[in-house]
C-alpha cells in the first residue's frame, strides 16, 4: 500500500523509519513545512519514499491513507482534508488543541464512513493491553486504585512549551487515556495541582512543569495521575492497577529509570529509559501496522476520534482545576469548554 505523511519533526520521522520497514506498505509519498524535512528522510530511505510540497499533494498522488504527525494547530485542517478526499487517516494526539474544535472534528467524522485512528501508543504496549486484560477478566476483583505516571527526562524545547496548551493536554492526555483504555470505565471528576520550580518558560506560559491530577471514575475507582517534565534518571512510564483480588503493573522491568536504596537490590539492572522512542519503540510499530489493517479495511480504528475527545476533557477539567484549586466535574467543561 501506498501511504503519505505530513509533519516531519522528531515524531514524523521516527514514524518514517517505522512506516518504511512494515510488509504493507510500498511507499511513502512524506510533505513538510520544512522542505529540507522531506528532502532529509527520502534520501534516508532511498526508493521507498517521495517528496511532495504539501497535504494536498500528497492526497493527490494517490496514497490509501494519511498519517498526520505535524504540529497540533495543524491537526484539524489535515483530517479534514484526508476526510474530503476520502483517503483514511492516523492522526498523532491530540485532535486539537482547543476542546471545542476537537468536538467539530468528531462530527464530521461521525457524518462519513472515513476511518481515523488517533496516535494513543501506549495501548499497543503489551503490557497495557495485559492490564486490561486482566481488569476485563476479573482478575483483579474489584479496581480500587489506578497509578498512572508519565516523567520525561528533561523539559522540551521553549517553542514547544509556548505552543502545546500544556503540560495536561500534551503528556498527561496519555495517562488519561490509558486510565480509560485499561480500566473501561468514565471519569467523572477530577482534582488537579501543578508547580513551576524549574526553569521558568512553564511559568511565562501558564504552565506548570510538574503536575498531579486524581481522578473519580464512574465506578467510585480512583485514578492518580502524576508527571514532570524533570525527570533527570530517565523516562519513566508506569501503570499500576490495584484490586480487592490481585494488583498488577506495567512498566516495572529492568530499564525502570528508579534507583532502589534496599540494601543488596539489583533490581532494577539495566540502562534507564532515556526517551519514549526507546521506552515505546515496539508500541509505535503495533500502531502504526495496525492502521495499514485500518487503511486495508480489516480492522476498525481501534482509538478513535471520539476516545481523542474523552482524553481532551478530562485535559480541560484539570486545567481548570489547576487554575481554580478546586474539584471539578467532567460535565462542567462540557457544558463550558475551558479557555485555551
Amino acid at each position: 500500500m501506498r501511504l503519505g505523511l505530513v509533519g516531519l519533526g522528531r515524531i514524523g520521522a521516527f514514524h518514517a523509519t517505522t512506516l518504511t520497514g512494515l510488509e504493507a506498505v510500498d511507499h511513502l509519498v512524506v510533505a513538510d513545512a520544512a522542505p529540507g524535512a522531506a528532502r532529509a528522510v527520502a534520501e534516508r530511505h532511498p526508493g521507498r519514499v517521495t517528496t511532495a510540497a504539501d497535504v494536498a499533494e500528497v492526497l493527490a498522488s494517490g496514497v490509501d491513507g494519511l498519517v498526520v504527525a505535524a504540529a497540533t494547530d495543524a491537526h484539524p485542517g489535515l483530517v479534514l482534508a484526508a476526510l474530503d478526499a476520502g483517503v483514511p487517516v492516523f492522526c498523532e494526539k491530540p485532535v486539537a488543541r482547543a476542546a471545542g474544535d476537537a468536538v467539530a472534528v468528531l462530527r464530521r467524522v461521525e457524518a462519513g464512513d472515513v476511518p481515523v485512528q488517533i496516535g494513543y501508543n501506549r495501548r499497543f504496549d503489551e503490557a497495557v493491553a495485559a492490564a486490561r486484560e486482566a481488569v476485563a477478566s476479573g482478575a483483579l476483583g474489584r479496581l480500587h486504585t489506578v497509578r498512572s505516571t508519565t516523567m520525561d527526562p528533561a523539559p522540551p524545547p521553549a517553542a514547544y512549551v509556548a505552543t502545546s496548551g500544556g503540560i495536561f493536554r500534551d503528556c498527561s492526555v496519555h495517562d488519561f487515556d490509558t486510565v480509560r483504555f485499561v480500566t473501561g470505565r468514565e471519569v467523572v471528576e477530577v482534582y488537579a495541582t501543578g508547580s513551576a520550580n524549574g526553569d521558568p518558560v512553564f511559568a511565562e506560559n501558564g504552565d506548570v512543569d510538574t503536575s498531579a491530577a486524581v481522578l473519580t471514575l464512574d465506578d467510585g475507582a480512583i485514578a492518580l495521575v502524576s508527571n514532570t517534565r524533570c525527570n533527570a534518571r530517565g523516562y519513566d512510564v508506569r501503570l499500576e492497577l490495584h484490586g480487592t483480588a490481585d494488583s498488577v503493573a506495567a512498566g516495572l522491568e529492568d530499564h525502570l529509570p528508579l534507583r532502589s536504596l534496599e540494601p543488596g537490590a539489583t533490581f532494577p539492572a539495566g540502562a534507564p529509559h532515556t526517551f519514549f522512542m526507546d521506552r515505546f519503540a515496539d508500541a509505535y510499530r503495533a500502531e502504526l501496522r495496525a492502521f495499514t489493517e485500518v487503511v486495508a479495511g480489516t480492522r476498525p480504528s481501534p482509538c478513535t476520534v471520539a476516545d481523542a475527545v474523552e482524553a481532551g476533557w478530562i485535559a480541560e477539567a484539570c486545567m481548570l482545576s489547576l487554575r481554580e484549586h478546586r474539584p471539578v466535574r467532567l460535565a462542567e467543561v462540557r457544558s463550558s469548554p475551558a479557555p485555551a
